[in-house]
């Protein structure tokens, strides 16, 4: 009797044979993807890195101001038309020691306006202000009347030598 060659078996529906896998397979793609990890990263260096679980704030157009008065300081022109979100200010307080953490601004504001207050940006050089106000009803009558209330800002460090900027004027409040 004449020995039969070996069959490879061809899975059902179609018409090419299967691949016969060795049940190694697994254990040695394992193996080679991580020594290719080991030796990546062993040229990477010692330095341990932070790597954060959440995506990047995305900047609200206060901060997005604020960033431009820090890069463009001194040539900052005023924010164009009226915005809820960035009043410009009235004016500012100027407190009586530079190592305070308190200032005091005057907003202005709609006198149709439920609510008011202020946003602040602090760096290194700046405290970048802006007044924001939210109506009552924005789709009802208003009159174009303007209201001003002092608002006291709290300071996450001194105040010491920063500017202090209106963010709607990109003027300097208080000078030294």
């Amino acid at each position: 009797m004449r020995p039969t060659a070996q069959q490879t078996p061809i899975e059902a529906g179609t018409d090419t044979p299967s691949r016969v896998r060795s049940p190694f397979r697994p254990f040695a793609v394992v193996l080679a993807m991580a020594a290719a990890g080991t030796l990546a990263l062993s040229g990477c260096g010692g330095d341990t890195q932070t790597v954060g679980t959440a995506p990047p704030k995305k900047q609200d157009p206060f901060e997005k101001r604020a960033d431009q008065i820090e890069r463009d300081w001194p040539k900052v022109s005023a924010v164009s038309g009226r915005h809820d979100t960035m009043l410009p200010l009235a004016g500012a307080d100027r407190p009586k020691d530079t190592g305070v953490r308190e200032i005091t601004v005057t907003v202005g504001h709609g006198g149709c306006d439920a609510r008011y207050g202020v946003h602040t940006h602090e760096s290194k050089d700046f405290v970048v202000i802006s007044g924001w106000g939210k109506p009552k009803n924005p789709k009802g009558m208003c009159t174009a009347q303007l209201a001003t209330d002092k608002v006291k800002v709290r300071l996450k460090s001194a105040l010491e030598d920063r500017k202090v900027v209106d963010a709607a004027t990109g003027k300097q409040l208080l000078t030294r």
